[in-house]
């Protein structure tokens, strides 16, 4: 883990800055006890393209809205994009999120409140391609108030749970990969985060994460093994992880991962972010969540899903993040037995 991270994003260019430079973020929120509605949204900086986009993936109990937007960095407060606004109100602690009207029927205003403390990693992975990826990478969990508008109907979030993203310089991640987990599970006093990511032979490309307890202990990851149940669409089930940690402990946590969407291709994942799209550009869909739509059908397999997971008792919330490579050469390989 390395120390020291400035939260505001990075928003001018400089001579030395890779034409591949990016800064962004990504907040989710969900209720407690339920998985519906789930919010993804998040925003990024491009300085050297003068590009910033936004995107926001609403997923109610029967179908997936999708919002993207895309417009000329200079022609912003640096701090907004379409109906996105954001403010980070205290470093590394408070931001307030701000989503104003839009084709999706959700508005936001809301505080997010950091809960623990965050863990920051460097992921540094050299391509099959020759390309080198390296970025700062920072999550960490927290908890809201405020209110969510959706369909003309206000709630009160107070308390409802949801992790930042933050990550910073370049990123071409191509080719070589089989599994990706994002793993994001928030207990009342504790949180299992972590990044792990398999080459299509099973092997390990980068593990990197941490229980990020309430009291403000970070125990480093530094083993996960998994039993995943997948479908015919490559989509998730349910499966259990067990995380071991520098500080001598192991935990095997269940996920039930059936109420659907956070398919991320909604949020342009698809390799779409910082592409130059000229002035406010926007694009808008919905996906059904009847099973014609999933990681095989769109054009990124990268999923968020809202979970309940099961740990010593306990019931926990959260985002599992998931994406199986689509190459004929890759089979699933869990490494948990039972």
């Amino acid at each position: 883990m390395t120390d020291g991270f400035h939260d505001a994003l990075v928003t001018r260019a400089t001579e030395d800055m890779p034409e591949k430079f990016f800064d962004r973020f990504m907040f989710n929120l969900h209720p407690d006890g339920d998985t519906a509605p789930s919010v993804i949204l998040g925003a990024g900086v491009y300085p050297p393209r003068n590009v910033v986009d936004g995107f926001v993936v609403l997923t109610t109990g029967t179908e997936q809205r999708n919002l993207r937007y895309s417009t000329e960095h200079s022609e912003t407060d640096g701090a907004s994009v379409g109906p996105l606004r954001w403010d980070t109100v205290d470093d590394n602690r408070t931001w307030r999120i701000q989503l104003g009207e839009n084709k999706t029927g959700l508005e936001l205003d809301v505080l997010w409140q950091a809960r623990a403390p965050y863990w920051l990693g460097s992921v540094d992975v050299e391509n099959t391609d020759g390309n080198v990826t390296s970025f700062d990478h920072l999550f960490q969990p927290g908890r809201y108030e405020g209110t969510l508008t959706l369909d003309g109907t206000t709630t009160d979030v107070g308390g409802w749970y949801g992790l930042r993203d933050r990550s910073r310089g370049v990123r071409t991640m191509s080719g070589g990969q089989g599994l990706h987990i994002w793993y994001q599970a928030q207990f009342p006093d504790r949180t299992f985060g972590f990044l792990l990511v398999e080459d299509r032979q099973g092997g390990r490309i980068l593990l990197e994460g941490a229980v990020m307890h309430d009291d403000g202990r970070l125990d480093d990851i530094t083993d996960v093994r998994h039993d995943l149940v997948f479908t015919a669409g490559n989509d998730l089930a349910s499966g259990t992880v067990e995380v071991a940690t520098a500080g001598g402990a192991t935990y095997r946590i269940d996920s039930d991962a059936s109420a659907g969407g956070g398919y991320m291709a909604g949020g342009g994942y698809g390799g779409h972010h910082g592409k130059v799209r000229g002035r406010d550009h926007e694009e808008f869909d919905v996906y059904p969540l009847d099973g014609t739509v999933g990681p095989k059908t769109l054009d990124s397999a990268l999923t968020d899903r809202c979970c309940t997971f099961g740990w010593n008792g306990e019931t926990g919330y959260g985002i599992f993040e998931f994406a199986l490579s689509r190459s004929s050469s890759y089979t699933y390989h869990l490494t948990l037995r039972r």
